[in-house]
Order: structure tokens, then C-alpha cells, then sequence
């Protein structure tokens, strides 16, 4: 058996497509234009990839898009006062900072300064309880949202079954858990999640139906510890030496990839998975905040 591939970049661009009609609608019926601002702080190679390929996305569904690269040293209180202004600008519906933010700045400070309403990446307090208690108008954080949302779109069925997260940070691990276990469609789970300090790792993944891998390991997760037909969903992005590629690096998940899919019955690869439709989500949650400020 070899996995059916779960093509995220194929239906990252079916939904962006679905989003650039409804934004077109938005500005012929409403005369509003979608905004997002991100905001960039140092020259981490990897986040400045995916800050341009935000920018790219929004200018491909016709979005109004502003960012703001700023150096490493830039103070807290320069980024809080750009928050502030960002809040009350009408042209702008979601405000994203791209993390990590480097050590001198506090990101809890910075999330919270972030209006509720303009929270597209669903990082604050607020949004977070609310994604918590299953409330419907919250903005879902953008990989677990994506994580969802691709495997609805490829009929794989969650309710009832056992989904075993590996992982527990606050982006993927912990966000995936609630909303998979929320009483809902595309939800309905029965959730384990595993991390570090768990015993008897292996033997808890193999009782998954479906896997989600985000440990930050490269080729963590392998065959032995999938149980066969399982579904496997790879979050992890991981730069390895690689002396046969131009660059002397390649790009892996947290999953060995060329093993486990001969063990699973569907797989996301690395890249061109999960990646691709977390910024679809991002897109999405902009179009859903500027859509808000219509009630």
C-alpha cells in the first residue's frame, strides 16, 4: 500500500481562488478591499520567505497588503506604536507579526496590543478563549485551521476517531487538540497529545487513526510507530544537509516521508503540504475580518 497524497499546494490555490471571488464581491457590492499588515522583525531567512509569500498570496486574491520589515533592534515600544496605528487604520482588517520576535521584545506584550477584531493569526487572549469554548465568529490559528481544513476537503472523516498530536506548542500542538475535539463538523475526536516528556511514545502514536506531527524533529516520526491505514499529517519543516541539492540543504518534514507512506493510507509532504494552506487560512481570516466591519 502506498498513501494517497494530500496535496496542499493544489488546494491551498483552489480556496485562494474561492477567496479572490468573494473579495471581488466584497469590493464591487461593498466597496472594501480586504488589508493585511505584517510585520517583520530581523532577517531571519525562513521568516522573510514566508512574509513574501503572504505578500504574493494577498496580491493574487486582491488584497491590500502593507509590510513592515524592521531591524533586529528595533524597541518594543516603535512595534506597540505601529500596532496602535495599524488598530485604527479602517484600510487595514488583519494585522499578523511574524514570530519568533528577537529576545529583547516580549511577544506576549506585542499579541496582546494586536485588536481582537484584526487578530487573523488568532494569537490573543481573547481569540483563544474563544476558540476554546467553540465560539463560531473566532479567528482559528492558521496551521491548525489549515490542518483542518485539508482534511475535510479530502473526505477524511474525524468524528470518532482517534487523532494523536505529536507536539504541544502553542501554534499547532496545543490549538489542533481544541478545535479537533470541539462537538463540530470536520471535529468530534478523540485526541492524545504527546510530546518529549511523554512515555511510551511510539506505542501511543501507533494507536493513532490519524497522526499530526509537530515536534520540530526532522524524520521523527517513522514507519514503526504508524499503524497501518493510519493518516498521516506532517507539520514540521526541518533544513538538513544535503550535499546533492545546489544549496547543500533540503527541506524535510517531521515525518519519514519515503517510509511512512507506505504504511499510511494518506500523507502530507514536505513541502507543499500543511505549509501552503496556512497561508490560505491566513487569507481567509482576513477576508472573514474585513467582512466583520460590515455588522
Amino acid at each position: 500500500m502506498t498513501a494517497r497524497i494530500l496535496d496542499g499546494k493544489v488546494l491551498s490555490l483552489t480556496i485562494q481562488s474561492e477567496i479572490a471571488t468573494a473579495a471581488e464581491q466584497l469590493k464591487r457590492e461593498h466597496n472594501i478591499v480586504p488589508g493585511l499588515a505584517v510585520i517583520l522583525v530581523g532577517d531571519d531567512p525562513a521568516s522573510q520567505v514566508y512574509v513574501r509569500n503572504k505578500a504574493k498570496a494577498c496580491e493574487r486574491v486582491g488584497f491590500h497588503s502593507k509590510t513592515f520589515a524592521l531591524p533586529s533592534e528595533t524597541a518594543q515600544k516603535y512595534i506597540m506604536d505601529l500596532i496602535k496605528e495599524l488598530n485604527k487604520d479602517n484600510a487595514i482588517h488583519g494585522i499578523l507579526v511574524q514570530l519568533p520576535l528577537p529576545h529583547h521584545i516580549d511577544e506576549n506584550a506585542i499579541i496582546n496590543a494586536i485588536n481582537t477584531d484584526k487578530d487573523v493569526d488568532g494569537f490573543h487572549p481573547i481569540n483563544v478563549g474563544r476558540m476554546v469554548i467553540g465560539k463560531e465568529d473566532c479567528f482559528l490559528p492558521c496551521t491548525p485551521f489549515g490542518i483542518q481544513t485539508l482534511m475535510m476537503r479530502n473526505g477524511i472523516e474525524t468524528g470518532g476517531r482517534h487523532v494523536v498530536i505529536v507536539g504541544r506548542s502553542n501554534i499547532v500542538g496545543k490549538p489542533t487538540a481544541i478545535i479537533l475535539m470541539q462537538k463540530a463538523v470536520g471535529a468530534d475526536a478523540t485526541v492524545t497529545v504527546c510530546h518529549s516528556r511523554t512515555k511510551n511514545l511510539p506505542e501511543i502514536v501507533r494507536q493513532g487513526d490519524i497522526v499530526i506531527a509537530a515536534i520540530g524533529r526532522a524524520n521523527f516520526v517513522t514507519a514503526d510507530m504508524v499503524s497501518p491505514g493510519a493518516v498521516v499529517i506532517d507539520v514540521g519543516i526541518n533544513r538538513v544537509k544535503d550535499f546533492s541539492t545546489k544549496t547543500g540543504y533540503a527541506l524535510v518534514g517531521d515525518v519519514d516521508f519515503e517510509n511512512v507512506k507506505e504504511v499510511a493510507s494518506a500523507i502530507t509532504p514536505v513541502p507543499g503540504g500543511i505549509g501552503p494552506m496556512t497561508i490560505a487560512m491566513l487569507l481567509f481570516n482576513t477576508l472573514k475580518a474585513a467582512r466583520k466591519t460590515l455588522k
